[in-house]
């Protein structure tokens, strides 16, 4: 049913029954801290919105007042000059610390404070209330809307300019706004289907050991008491009852405690990469695992660094120039296509903004295809070959993908800390010392997915063409902050 011959019709709830014996109404609290943590905020809604407005007022102001003020001249500082300290607040602590918040904590960050989230269910509450349209169930928008936004984002120098920061996320929370008045009744379609940053964030809240458990037994023993139902408003539209892993939950905990089925829970962080991921993983999250997040998401950390960029630049000009091909210089673009600042000396030609998609497609597919052959190569050594396979273990790469985009997102706030004053000589070493990390815990993932599959030689034998796809990542981060 396309949404122009949809019928306006309420969004479909999902019911969940009162308690079972044992089990907790609302207003009461269930055993453990934990259980109870989640029921505290399935119980002070009205306090979580009030935040979540408060985040959108402070969001509002960092995201528009910058964009009407003069651009910040060399002697401004983070503390005298609003477009610094937001530039800061945005890229320096924001992005950096929810990506690792996703880790941590799941997608709390989804359920509780983000703008973008709350405005868009705001909006599905006073819209049309059109069912989801077949096209935006497309499993392939995590992947498409993460490296469009990404590549943009660069050529327009989202990270230094206002107005930039206000045409891509304000651009982003405009069309959340523009997907919740037209489409269900008080959900997050946008949320759940085109957000840029959705799949990034499911993928690194499998790692979180936080979750929302299903005891699947208590659910149907509440069913067989024939217990009166409640309805739980979940706004990512979740499948309740069948809800294995975190990585599509907001952990708002509206949901916490129903039919005594639900509670917030400890779980290993590799419960969900090396069980649930067997059979959940895809090939569109495989895409951006090895493409997008260790591949485009690398080109552009890169590029402003990388002397192949500038020799990438430098011969196709000199070979233009030779041919009297002179337009692709011209540096007249407007500011929300190509980064044009002529007052800051920073003005981009067309092809600037070529040699820049060049570069970043290239990293892309030479990383990705190279880290995606490594993977094949480890599923052939382990056994049976199956594509499955083959997405499941792309999935302990998950990791390193995150543990780089946080590196290259923190060098934005080590460049501004260091234009402060602050003392970073202990930078590379905590870099080091992350990605390390990252690469012990990509291999304990793998191995824990390997021993499901066969023997302990053919295991041991298939991590090393994954030390291959780990040594490949890290050789991309070693020319970026070591090598250059």
């Amino acid at each position: 049913m396309t949404p122009d011959t949809a019928r306006r019709r309420p969004q479909r709830v999902i019911p969940i029954a009162a308690q079972p014996l044992g089990g907790c109404s609302a207003g009461r609290q269930p055993a453990g801290k934990l259980a109870a943590a989640g029921a505290w905020l399935r119980d002070h809604g009205g306090l979580l919105r009030a935040l979540q407005w408060a985040v959108v007022l402070v969001y509002a102001f960092l995201l528009i007042v910058p964009a009407c003020i003069d651009l910040p001249d060399d002697s401004a500082r983070m503390w005298n000059h609003l477009t610094i300290f937001a530039q800061f607040v945005f890229w320096g602590i924001w992005w950096p610390f929810v990506l690792l918040s996703m880790i941590l904590f799941g997608r709390l960050w989804c359920g509780v404070l983000c703008p973008e989230g709350a405005l868009s269910e705001w909006a599905a509450k006073r819209g049309l209330g059109r069912p989801i349209p077949r096209w935006m169930r497309w499993g392939g928008w995590p992947f498409v809307a993460f490296v469009l936004t990404t590549v943009y984002g660069q050529l327009v120098s989202v990270y230094q300019y206002p107005k930039a920061v206000l045409l891509v996320l304000g651009g982003s929370t405009v069309a959340a706004v523009a997907v919740g008045l037209v489409y269900t009744r008080g959900k997050r379609a946008w949320c759940r289907h085109l957000c840029p940053v959705n799949g990034v964030f499911g993928l690194l809240s499998k790692l979180a050991p936080l979750h929302y458990k299903v005891d699947e037994a208590a659910w149907k023993a509440s069913q067989a008491r024939q217990d009166k139902a409640a309805s739980v408003d979940c706004a990512p539209l979740q499948p309740l009852r069948h809800m294995q892993g975190g990585s599509g939950c907001h952990m708002c905990g509206r949901c916490s405690d129903h039919r005594g089925a639900i509670a917030l829970s400890l779980r290993s962080p590799s419960d969900e990469v090396v069980r649930v991921a067997e059979k959940e993983a895809d090939g569109w999250q495989t895409a951006l695992i090895v493409y997008g997040l260790l591949g485009v998401a690398m080109g552009a950390f890169h590029w402003t660094a990388s002397p192949w960029f500038i020799a990438l630049k430098q011969g196709a000009a000199e070979w233009l120039v030779d041919r009297d091909i002179l337009w692709p210089l011209d540096t007249e673009a407007p500011w929300w296509l190509l980064t044009h600042y002529p007052q800051h000396n920073d003005v981009f030609s067309w092809l600037d903004g070529a040699a820049l998609i060049a570069y970043v497609a290239a990293t892309a597919l030479a990383l990705g295809s190279g880290i995606l052959l490594q993977l094949a190569i480890a599923v052939r050594l382990a056994g049976r070959w199956r594509t499955q396979r083959l997405h499941h273990l792309a999935q302990a790469l998950i990791p390193v993908a995150g543990c780089g985009v946080f590196l290259g997102l923190s060098a934005l706030t080590v460049t501004l800390l260091k234009a402060e004053g602050y003392p970073m000589h202990w930078v590379n070493d905590a870099r080091l010392t992350l990605l390390a990390g990252a690469n012990l815990w990509a291999l304990w993932l793998a191995r824990a997915i390997l021993a499901r599959w066969g023997g302990p030689a053919r295991r041991y034998l298939a991590l090393l063409p994954l030390l291959g796809a780990l040594a490949l990542v890290d050789a991309a981060w070693g020319f970026m902050f070591w090598w250059w």
